[in-house]
């Protein structure tokens, strides 16, 4: 058997419409997975590059969403990626602002994985769920205060449910991803002093592709991470060690 296959699984990965959730997406079907590609958006492009692949209608901004979505498909792998990002400075950010963020960011992914497990245990299976993080879940970064805060909280909702749910064969990590040419980071890249003092930043010379995060991703979902549990992998090009 190959450590690296996916093949027979069933994967759900959420935000697929577009960049790192499209890749990844993509990826599991290469990997061999039946993929089900969510979003808010239509997620057509994404399933038509995948041989085996369907779409599901999934908004976040209810925060519990996917309550339903595992009780009729046997879903071996979740890949929580649908974000948002709100930016203004710190003195003028709402609450309005600051509930969206964390209801997308933090709170679906917790009671979206809540609901994934339950099933997996229902039916007496394991499974994998990779949650997308980001570099600041261990930095500040600036003008995007609720983004900070709900992947700070990732990392920790990462942990926890490691502790709770490895023993019962369900295993939990993360990806940190760097700077990544997506459409969140479309702003940074317009600001000429911005992206030159990032990239000048980040050893590997250059911004990461969403397909840089991808095949980690893959990686965590597949056997051969088997006894990897609550890790935030860093896929940054090098950033969080300068």
């Amino acid at each position: 058997m190959n450590p690296f296959s996916l093949e027979g699984r069933t994967a759900l990965v959420t935000g697929a419409n577009t960049g790192i959730g499209q890749a990844v997406a993509v990826a599991m079907g290469q990997a061999g997975a039946h993929v089900i590609c969510a979003g808010r958006s239509s997620c057509a492009e994404t399933a038509g590059r995948i041989e085996s692949a369907e779409e599901l209608a999934l908004d976040f901004a209810d925060p519990m969403a996917a309550r339903d979505v595992f009780a009729d498909r046997a879903v071996d792998v979740l890949v929580n990626n649908a974000g948002i990002i709100r930016r203004a400075d710190s003195l003028e950010f709402t609450e309005a602002d600051w509930d969206a963020v964390i209801d997308v960011n933090l709170k679906a992914v917790f009671f979206t994985c809540q609901a994934f497990a339950r099933a997996c245990l229902e039916r007496g299976a394991g499974g994998r769920i990779v949650n997308i993080a980001s570099l600041l879940s261990f930095q500040g970064g600036v003008r995007v205060p609720s983004y900070t805060a709900a992947k700070h909280g990732v990392a920790g909702v990462t942990k926890i449910l490691a502790n709770e749910w490895a023993a019962r064969g369900i295993g939990v990590n993360a990806i940190a991803p760097g700077y990544i040419e997506t459409n969140n980071t479309e702003a940074l890249r317009a600001d000429e002093d911005r992206h030159r003092a990032i990239l000048e930043r980040i050893p590997a010379g250059r911004w990461g592709r969403p397909e840089d995060i991808a095949q980690t991703a893959v990686f965590l979902a597949a056997p051969a991470s088997e006894y990897i549990h609550g890790t935030v992998v860093t896929v940054d090009g090098g950033w969080m060690a300068r």
